[in-house]
């Protein structure tokens, strides 16, 4: 038999020190083991499952892996579940939970994340950027120092880092973005990463991310139809842990929508009136767009890499500073079919197999003699490319 026992810091219940009393091998982290006197054959988990294998293959006895907060949540159950085992569960208090509790913070709408290294810290950040309000539990590479060091400066937001939770150096610190990158952090467990802005305009009823829009391709007073919208937004496949490039974005119908569905938007426009009517839009549906005024391609320079990216002026120059950048796809709507070659011959230099549609959208309307006909809008053309390595 195997038991997971979740410990908090606090005293453990009475059915759970039984378990480790009757065990004959226990298992956890040595940080954790260090804390407790146990009688039993004491293994760190560095190598659980084939530990655990090896034990059950002589049949010497139960036996207890235990571990910090709750073992369910983001925890070694998991593991032991995919590996074909079928653990009894001792939870203690999550450390998200305690985290929040000592921010005094109510947490049903909060997003977890749980990276498992450096290499999702991309991901992350972008959940932060799209996201009020988000925990992160702590992993190698991907702390509160690295986490306001990419966010820095697009994106202000307030981080409350807990240490040693449940711990004798449990601290939770109010901390600056600043600050963040430069203190020294001693065993942090989770970052909450909080936009003081932000207020919920009503309670939700699922926690975490929200449900996602009930309506996309909005009726927008907009350059491009609706129609051709849609199809930009089927191509770019915005989400949660995305980062989007609106380049010559307009009054921000495409970033709008992309924020929406989830995404992290950055847009990017030169224009003084049409910078105000997207900040209009991004006000009027409540989400988070980082605005560059400036000439692309020379405004793209300092922003973080795209995920994806919609070109919506600029011509192939632009197509081209994007395509450098190494986006997983590049959409770009064209007015003008003579554009299209020299978009798809830029994308072709730089590694990029495009392809491309005309969308052509006819409407009805309705005359003055009460009779329905349809109305032909003019064409566009949009340009669809990915890495040709990705085929």
């Amino acid at each position: 038999m195997i038991t997971v026992v979740g410990w908090d810091g606090s005293e453990l219940s009475a059915t759970a020190v039984a378990r480790l009393q009757e065990a004959a091998l226990v298992v956890g982290p040595d940080a954790l083991l260090g804390r407790l006197a146990l009688t039993a054959l004491t293994v760190p988990d560095d190598s659980l499952l084939q530990t655990l294998d090896d034990h059950l293959e002589h049949g010497e006895g139960p036996a207890v892996v235990i571990a910090e907060g709750d073992p369910g949540f983001f925890g070694v159950v998991r593991g032991l579940r995919a590996h074909g085992l079928k653990p009894d569960v001792l939870p203690a208090m999550s450390p998200v939970t305690r985290a929040f509790a000592r921010a005094g913070l109510n947490w049903e709408d909060a997003l977890v994340v749980a990276p498992s290294g450096p290499r999702e810290l991309g991901r992350v950040v972008n959940a932060c950027r799209a996201h009020p309000k988000v925990a992160l539990l702590v992993a190698p590479g991907v702390g509160p120092g690295e986490i306001a060091r990419e966010l820095a400066p697009t994106t202000p937001r307030a981080l409350i880092v807990c240490e040693d939770l449940g711990g004798p150096d449990e601290r939770v610190t109010h901390s600056r973005m600043g600050e963040a990158t430069t203190r020294p952090w001693k065993d942090p467990d989770v970052v909450l990463v909080i936009d003081p802005l932000h207020r919920p305009k009503e309670p939700g009823w699922v926690a975490g991310a929200q449900p996602g829009p009930a309506e996309w391709a909005l009726p927008f007073e907009s350059r491009v139809p609706a129609e051709v919208r849609a199809y930009v937004l089927a191509k770019l496949g915005p989400r949660l842990g995305d980062l989007v490039w609106d380049v010559g974005a307009g009054a921000g119908e495409i970033a709008v929508e992309c924020a929406r569905l989830g995404a992290a938007v950055m847009a990017v426009e030169r224009d003084e009136e049409m910078c105000a009517r997207l900040r209009a839009n991004v006000l009027e549906h409540g989400v988070k767009v980082a605005l560059t005024r400036g000439q692309a391609p020379p405004a793209l320079e300092p922003l973080p890499d795209p995920d994806t990216v919609y070109v919506g002026g600029g011509g192939p120059d632009v197509v081209a500073a994007c395509a450098v950048r190494g986006p997983r796809a590049l959409v770009c709507a064209l007015r003008k079919v003579e554009q299209v070659t020299a978009v798809l011959e830029r994308l072709r230099e730089h590694g990029y197999r495009g392809e491309g549609t005309q969308i052509l959208a006819s409407r009805l309307t309705l005359d003055p003699g009460g009779s329905h006909r349809l109305t032909a809008a003019d064409p566009f053309f949009v340009v669809y490319a990915t890495p040709a390595h990705s085929a």
